[in-house]
């Protein structure tokens, strides 16, 4: 009788245990037949998991200082966990997590290889500097010393590492799909049409609610529209960005802030009422708003949900590449409420876009298990 191959065991450095894109990760990895340890941070009290998995003690949204030091006390944890050693290879998510990772590796005196995920391109990396600066040499030298670079988004290639750090990385894309193993429902008929015209129109916000230009585009569309359009906010906001974030939602009657949900217990009961779903985001204006694919594209997309992007981003790219959601010019305090006033008086647009997603295979939004 053969004995079965032991399976590869990765030790996932991620920064919040909590973060839906944290959990869809490990749970890809535990599909691909991979043995997951964690090494995570958290940005709430509870600890648990809900894997195997290493706590790496709090951290706080903005806090840049407490971040830092997180860093080098995550690195002692890790070693000292007694866990690290085991590892075949380390996947570190986000410079933070990556820069513990090393260090901990050091500590260890280990070889094992080292996959960098770029999540995002934080701000700090592009100040034009010395703050900027020593950001990007720490993030060379890393990445240097990395085996692999997986980004969410050529955006990123494009138009971060081919100009910072060329020739010092090898890439991998891995969009931020939904992950294969969960049970996301069935996806709605092909012949499945928007809401019929005299309802209000559809629109969500889902994901963290970071971006403050897009909470005031969404209040001023809901104080414009009236009852004509009805605005759904699912998520967590980010009171570091938008601090008054629900004192400015309340009490608006064509708009409902949902608060937290579970992915992807949730997902189906969110996006299945909506008609669109807005993907714009300015939080980094310029940098990583224009670079990203966000999650709820291909959330939306799997329900059928098209979305709409501003012009000149990388979202509007994938979307025009799809011809399956909607693509707004600036002034967006003009033209997004005139896209909702045609789209409401007319729901044959939605209709056709909802069809062109659901034509498009599965695998288009849920990532394909590793071969």
């Amino acid at each position: 009788m053969q004995s079965k191959t032991p399976m590869t065991h990765v030790a996932f450095f991620g920064h919040d245990a909590h973060d839906a894109a944290v959990r869809r990760r490990v749970q890809g990895f535990r599909d691909d037949g991979l043995e997951v340890t964690g090494f995570t941070m958290r940005r709430r009290d509870d600890p648990a998991a809900g894997w195997d998995n290493v706590d790496l003690g709090r951290t706080y949204d903005g806090n840049y200082l407490q971040r830092v030091r997180s860093v080098f006390s995550g690195a002692e944890l890790a070693a000292a966990s007694g866990r690290l050693a085991d590892a075949d290879v380390i996947y570190a998510r986000n410079l933070d997590m990556l820069a513990a990772a090393f260090l901990a590796k050091r500590k260890l005196g280990l070889k094992t290889p080292v996959i960098y995920e770029c999540l995002d391109v934080h701000r700090l990396l592009t100040r034009n500097d010395p703050i900027g600066f020593i950001f990007r040499r720490l993030e060379g030298a890393l990445l240097k010393r990395s085996r692999r670079l997986v980004v969410s988004s050529p955006g990123y290639l494009e138009n971060y590492f081919s100009r910072r750090h060329s020739g010092q990385y090898q890439p991998v894309l891995v969009e931020n799909r939904l992950a294969a193993g969960a049970d996301y429902g069935d996806r709605p008929a092909r012949a499945a049409t928007a809401s019929p015209p005299g309802e209000p129109l559809r629109l969500g916000w889902i994901g963290v609610l970071r971006c403050a230009r897009s909470l005031d585009l969404l209040l001023a569309l809901a104080q414009e529209a009236g009852s004509a359009v009805e605005i759904h906010l699912h998520g967590v906001p980010a009171l570091t960005e938008i601090p008054d974030f629900h004192e400015r939602v309340k009490g608006v009657p064509n708009l409902t802030f949902h608060g937290r949900y579970r992915s992807p217990e949730d997902l189906a009961a969110i996006y299945a009422p909506l008609d669109v779903v807005w993907a714009g985001d300015f939080m980094e204006k310029g940098y990583n708003s224009v670079w990203l694919l966000p999650n709820r594209i291909y959330e939306g997309g799997y329900y059928g949900v098209p979305a709409i992007a501003p012009a000149g981003t990388q979202t509007a790219k994938w979307i025009a590449d799809a011809d399956a959601g909607f693509i707004i010019e600036e002034d967006l305090g003009q033209s997004l409420p005139a896209l909702l006033s045609r789209l409401s008086a007319d729901r044959s647009e939605i209709s056709a876009r909802r069809a062109a997603l659901l034509a498009l295979p599965d695998e288009t939004f849920v990532q394909p298990p590793a071969c």
